[in-house]
């Protein structure tokens, strides 16, 4: 079983799991994703790739269920860029966040067993780049004037300096991203 998994979708809008030969619901597809599998969705007849228009009704179903994820800042501002010139910035600045929250949980889930919360190498600097992360999200992308500029971290401990150090310079590369529009 490949990571890779192939979705296609017929005529009558059913979903065809192309692995397992059997059909399919977005609830299946999202626990797949979960599941850490690369999900492509195709239309049979037509060729057309899908996955995107597929991908974000499985998130719009959630966010009507009440699994909230995303603040309506979030999704104000995200409306906001289809109406801008930061549409050539934004899927940078989100696949840019995103691998680092990635990044930031596969370390804390290495260390989880090793030592307490408190304890754990690269907690501080996690945690502060977290805040920066969410800070960014959510109040420095509401005015696309000018670029936001985040409050100061606490001073981390010695050994997560160097941590710190690399995701503010991946923000302050981001910012000027920003600013320069």
């Amino acid at each position: 079983m490949s990571d890779h998994l192939l979705i296609k979708r017929y005529a009558s809008r059913r979903l065809y799991n192309t692995e397992t030969s059997d059909y399919v619901t977005l609830e299946d597809i999202a626990g797949f994703i979960r599941e850490g599998r690369e999900v492509q969705i195709v239309d049979l007849k037509s060729g057309d790739d899908l996955t995107r228009q597929y991908l974000l009704q499985i998130i719009a179903e959630h966010e009507s269920n009440g699994e909230n994820v995303l603040p309506i800042s979030v999704l104000t501002d995200l409306v906001r860029t289809y109406s801008t010139q930061a549409t050539s910035v934004v899927p940078d600045f989100l696949a840019s966040s995103f691998e680092m929250l990635r990044e930031g949980q596969s370390k804390m889930m290495e260390n989880m067993n090793a030592a307490p919360m408190g304890n754990m190498p690269g907690f501080e600097a996690m945690k502060a780049g977290q805040e920066a992360f969410m800070k960014a999200m959510t109040g420095g992308m509401a005015a696309w004037g000018g670029a936001a500029t985040p409050t100061a971290a606490p001073e981390p401990k010695s050994e997560d300096k160097e941590d710190l150090d690399e995701i503010k310079r991946q923000l302050a590369a981001m910012q000027e991203k920003l600013s320069k529009m």
